[in-house]
């Protein structure tokens, strides 16, 4: 008898558990569904995704004038570690002579923003000053250890399930970008690497974002469809991009600063991903958003915003290859909340003029005083 009560208790147990669980599991579900997504999370984001996600971000100047193109570097690679990428899988080129400059007016610390964090700090330097070229970044691509020289060594050893975002940001022309050390980066050359990346199936996606003047030609009837590359560029292949965030502008840096501190189409797309779950927004819906910011209201002071490639990838979701910040799971995607764009942008083949100009009204205002 003792045995039949025991066994009846241990039986009301297990159900009265099961009911709990159960009103857990409902109420979770009925609170949110990006509540209900953590509970039941239980697999790694690149499971998720079906591979490993790489990323490459290159900042293709040098000297504090550009201080812009850092900027936006170290701002995309703090929003991918945020996303949940890992530091071995994100390589950053950048000549890294600004954060420490003595034009600098906050020693070690960068801004992307006037009113940004740092963003310098924690980002690594795997291929600084002059490792910083177009042999390497090649190599790195390609995922040619040996073939690299200088700098961590860290390459995009990726398989055929993963995912890559390249980032590049800099100076540019009708089919060439700029490095810090030469030879440039030419259209030719960079369309042929990717197309051996894609030969040697070491990959499923690929995003490049490029933001440089005439960005445009460097895709523009180069890129076939086909290699499941798809890429969106600053301008088009006959204009110039701009930088944002400048001094006259508004909003304008804090007044210490001399500079621009980013670029429009790229703090575009970083501020937008900043914002959002990045599981409900597609890079499509990204891509209309930031060319509704970057054309600044069909001003004098913008430029068009062009997609290439294999242009059906744009349905995948941005989480994809940015990954996503989990203090971002309850804000979910609308199209009405772009940010707004800033009134006035400065001509990137202008920014470096706007340094020394206001450089030197800075010297000009101490001298009088």
């Amino acid at each position: 008898m003792t045995t039949l009560v025991t066994g009846v208790f241990l039986l009301l147990l297990s159900v009265a558990g099961v009911v709990s669980a159960a009103r857990y599991i409902t109420g979770d579900v009925l609170r949110l569904p990006s509540e209900a997504s953590r509970f039941f999370r239980w697999r790694s984001d690149d499971d998720e995704v079906g591979g490993t996600r790489w990323a490459v971000l290159i900042a293709g100047s040098n000297g504090y004038w550009n201080y812009r193109h850092q900027a936006d570097v170290c701002h995309a690679y703090q929003l991918l570690r945020n996303g949940g990428l890992k530091e071995e899988n994100i390589i950053v080129f950048m000549y890294d002579d600004i954060a420490f400059n003595e034009e600098n007016p906050r020693p070690g610390v960068i801004i992307n923003n006037p009113h940004g964090d740092d963003v310098y700090k924690g980002v690594p330097k795997d291929y600084t000053g002059e490792d910083v070229n177009v042999h390497n970044f090649f190599a790195a691509l390609l995922g040619n250890k040996s073939a690299i020289t200088g700098g961590s060594g860290k390459v995009v050893d990726s398989g055929p399930d993963d995912h890559i975002f390249i980032y590049y940001t800099d100076h540019g022309g009708p089919g060439v970008l700029g490095m810090p050390t030469f030879p440039y980066l030419y259209a030719d050359d960079l369309i042929d690497v990717l197309k051996k990346k894609h030969a040697s199936g070491t990959y499923k996606s690929m995003v490049f974002y490029l933001e440089a003047c005439e960005s445009g030609s460097i895709f523009e009837g180069l890129l076939p469809q086909g290699l499941n590359i798809y890429a969106t560029t600053a301008s088009n292949a006959e204009e110039s991009s701009w930088g944002t965030y400048c001094p006259g502008e508004y909003p304008s840096p804090p007044p210490e600063y001399e500079t621009c501190l980013g670029d429009l189409y790229s703090v575009a797309w970083m501020e937008d991903s900043d914002m959002h779950n990045l599981r409900t927004e597609t890079l499509h819906q990204q891509y209309e958003l930031v060319k509704k910011r970057t054309i600044n209201g069909n001003s004098a002071y913008g430029s068009h915003v062009m997609q290439y490639g294999d242009v059906g990838l744009s349905k995948d979701s941005l989480f994809a290859y940015l990954g996503t910040n989990p203090a971002n799971d309850n804000f979910t995607f609308v199209d009405e909340n772009s940010l707004v764009p800033p009134t006035k942008a400065v001509n990137q083949r202008d920014a470096d003029l706007v340094h020394f100009w206001y450089k030197v009204l800075s010297q000009g205002t101490r001298r009088l005083c």
